[in-house]
């Protein structure tokens, strides 16, 4: 194997590592420096993504068996040493990331930037934490990166000032401290029951467990749902989700809307784990809230909270986040009733729900300036901090770029491309999504099943799905009414290329998506198939590489005795 590709899986955490600390050397003021700095990294850690997404395919089996590696720091093996773990599900996690990530900091190069100290440093960090969450092997570094991510998004949150965003942002620094605290009590009780936290090594010592352990490993599993359940903004634990999204900076937002996908992404690596596993005679499956019951009804009523908040919204950014928490609810929902063509379908919905959001939050900042109210949110905002360059749209050294002609038919195509996703209407990837999702629904019901036989969860999902979407369609019109066609209050932005070029890039995506459905859905297909047959993933793990070689047999021998004997 070549060196290079070997250390490929460290390269997500390393690149954003290094660029976020060495940007803090620069001065404030030498603002060059930095996003030249930024900029590089991203583009790295997107060549990076790619590079990792096509080693992991069946292009190149003899380097990745089976499409998993396993990168062991300081050559030790799992379970005693710390463990990255890249496969299909790893891997689009972190490519999506890298897309979001680059989108996000070219249209933070405008003007948003500018708003506060550190804002490069915070943001690498961010996706460093995110990164490091999706390719970590153990739940304690999982731990690690997410409290990585929230301690610079803290930061992120409070970003330009302003007190609806300090407001919002302290209520959001209040929440995830506690969420935090619940994680790391989940974490102390399952290493206390199970004397591991390498989540392939948990998997494999649970069906051993003996009764009083297995309770407590129960009772902790069940606190770190809890936790997960937080950082996915899932009911009822998501009320300070819609404040903190549509109080933030909208680049901000943007790179936000992956994050609540960390949580889901815990519960079903995880989840897919326990599942297997743990089932043995008399056993029910993965304790809750991973079971697929849980997670449906979890689902189910964040979907409806969702939807509902979307007709609430007056704000197109508010609007915004309550679309992040319905994706989270057809998620989780998809998720909830099980199967690994279902698990696939949820993963391609994963994909473009985030490019949509992503998208959603950037052009929601541009279209508040067409009304009159929105033209003083920068002034606003650049008043607070006590900015020393003017912001007034007139001011020749506002922003340097090129002015994009018909700002407004460009605003107007690109709202009615998010209605599109957001809502699952063709022709772009969200009607793919969901309908990818309702056929799986359906797959799920035995051939020759009478239709009043068809189970009552797959009624309701595609009640739930097909409900929201409608009543997301007349929200978004209702929305796009009154911003684009009623009052007079609307007036013509000067938009420049470095803020339209990333919701524009994002939005192509989403259609290429659709486009290449076929060979994307084959790909999530694999994927999903991996995450219900997760032997493989368990035996990858455990039984990747050797010990050391600097230590001798014997040596190595008697260090596993002597941390076997510790444990017990």
């Amino acid at each position: 194997m070549n060196t290079w590709i070997q250390h490929l899986p460290i390269f997500p955490i390393v690149i954003p590592l290094v660029a976020g600390a060495g940007m803090l050397l620069f001065a404030e003021v030498r603002r060059t420096e930095r996003t030249i700095v930024a900029l590089c990294a991203s583009l790295a850690n997107l060549a990076v993504a790619v590079a990792l997404t096509y080693v992991v395919s069946d292009a190149m089996p003899e380097t990745w068996p089976d499409g998993i590696a396993v990168y062991r720091l300081g050559e030790w093996q799992a379970p005693f040493g710390i463990v990255l773990v890249v496969d299909r599900l790893s891997v689009v996690m972190v490519l999506l990331n890298a897309v979001l990530a680059l989108a996000s900091l070219v249209y933070a190069l405008a003007r948003w930037k500018r708003m506060g100290p550190h804002f490069q440093s915070l943001f690498q960090f961010v996706v460093m934490g995110i990164n490091g969450a999706f390719l970590t092997g153990d739940l304690f570094n999982l731990f690690v990166f997410v409290e990585v991510l929230l301690a610079a998004s803290y930061g992120l949150a409070l970003h330009g000032l302003g007190a609806a965003r300090v407001k919002a942002g302290l209520h959001y620094i209040a929440v995830n401290l506690a969420g935090s605290f619940v994680f790391l009590i989940g974490v102390s009780l399952i290493y206390g029951a199970s004397g591991t936290l390498n989540m392939a090594d948990l998997a494999a010592r649970i069906p051993a467990l003996p009764d009083g352990d297995r309770i407590l490993f129960e009772t902790g599993a069940a606190i770190l749902g809890v936790a997960f359940l937080l950082k996915a903004g899932a009911w009822p634990l998501n009320f300070w989700l819609p404040a903190t999204y549509s109080a933030a900076a909208p680049p901000v937002a943007a790179i936000f809307s992956i994050m609540t996908k960390v949580g889901i992404y815990a519960l079903l690596r995880l989840g897919s784990l326990l599942s297997d596993s743990s089932i043995s005679p008399g056993d029910l499956g993965a304790p809750a809230p991973f079971g697929d019951g849980w997670l449906f009804g979890i689902g189910l009523a964040t979907l409806v909270l969702g939807t509902a908040g979307m007709l609430t919204a007056h704000q197109p950014q508010r609007l915004a986040a309550y679309c992040v928490i319905a994706s989270a609810g057809t998620l989780l929902t998809a998720l909830g009733l099980g199967g690994a063509g279902m698990k696939s379908a949820a993963l391609f919905y994963l994909v473009s729900s985030v490019l949509a959001t992503g998208a959603f939050f950037m052009l929601s900042e541009m279209i508040e300036r067409t009304q009159r109210f929105g033209e003083r949110i920068m002034e606003d905002t650049a008043e607070s901090f006590d900015h020393e360059e003017p912001l007034d749209p007139g001011h020749p050294d506002e922003v340097v770029g090129i002015v994009i002609p018909a700002a407004m038919a460009f605003l107007g195509m690109s709202f009615i491309a998010c209605a599109l996703l957001v809502t699952g209407l063709p022709p772009l990837s969200g009607f793919v999504a969901k309908f990818l999702i309702l056929s799986a629904a359906l797959d799920t019901v035995p051939s020759g099943v009478p239709l009043e036989a068809v189970p009552v969860s797959v009624w309701v999902l595609w009640a739930a799905v097909l409900g929201s979407g409608l009543i997301g369609v007349i929200a978004l019109c209702k929305m796009g009414v009154r911003l684009f066609w009623s009052s007079d209050e609307i007036v013509t932005p000067q938009l420049h290329l470095i803020e339209a070029a990333p919701v524009a890039v994002l939005l192509l995506l989403s259609a290429a998506l659709a486009v290449g459905a076929g060979p994307a859905a084959d790909y999530l297909g694999l994927a999903g198939h991996s995450l219900s047959s997760p032997q493989t993933y368990i035996d990858a793990v455990l039984g990747a590489g050797l010990l050391p070689h600097s230590l001798p047999e014997t040596e190595a021998s008697e260090i596993i005795e002597g941390i076997g004997g510790i444990r017990q």
